[in-house]
């Protein structure tokens, strides 16, 4: 009991609690977030320290995603690969990706493709070392990529060294408004006529 002379005594509250980041219906909304813009597998612990949330949290909130994903068919799978977490497209959706990759007006070809893209009409069948050695650089990874785009295709071997030919497909024809080779553009005489194959003879027995 207080008396006169005592201080009044300040009345007690309960502690505030800490805040919360984000509230548990904001987590999986938060994480598709963040998920949609990685551009490698996000791992478990980076998650649930952007989120400031207990891993297992985080973790649950990963798998009942990546179960709802399943559940719904949706196009792309919620997947716990190489030590993270990522959006990936379905398997079964594969050929519809691969097309449009190919062939979407989105998706225009590199200034070193069409040079690479140019030296294959021109001289094919060609090999990978004999296109390095007229653009001056390593191609083997813009012959990758004309590959799977359905520009350029394997013709043969060379009997020689052994290097694999590439030629271009008629589907290039088609894209060019082509029927034939042969309504190409006169431009042949701009391109080196000895190309040192050696480089073809040591890249197949690699």
């Amino acid at each position: 009991m207080n008396t006169a002379h005592d201080p009044p005594t300040p009345p007690e509250y309960p502690p505030e609690p800490e805040p919360v980041l984000f509230a548990p219906a904001d987590l999986m909304s938060s994480l598709e977030a963040i998920l949609l813009v990685a551009d490698e597998p996000v791992p478990l612990g980076v998650l649930a320290q952007v989120l400031e949330l207990p891993r297992e949290t985080v973790g649950a909130a990963l798998a009942e995603l990546a179960g709802l994903y399943t559940e719904q068919g949706r196009g792309f799978d919620l997947l716990e690969v190489a030590g993270g977490w990522r959006f990936y497209t379905r398997s079964q959706y594969a050929p519809v990706v691969e097309k449009f990759v190919r062939d979407g007006q989105e998706v225009r070809l590199t200034q070193a493709a069409l040079e690479t893209l140019a030296v294959v009409a021109y001289r094919q069948p060609v090999g990978r070392a004999q296109v390095s050695a007229v653009r001056g650089v390593n191609c083997d990874g813009v012959m990758r990529t004309l590959t799977l785009r359905g520009l350029v295709e394997e013709a043969g071997t060379d009997q020689e060294t052994g290097a694999i030919l590439f030629r271009t497909t008629s589907y290039f024809l088609e894209r060019l408004g082509l029927a034939s080779l042969g309504q190409l553009p006169e431009l042949a005489p701009f391109l080196p006529d000895q190309i040192d194959d050696e480089a073809d003879s040591g890249s197949s027995r690699a």
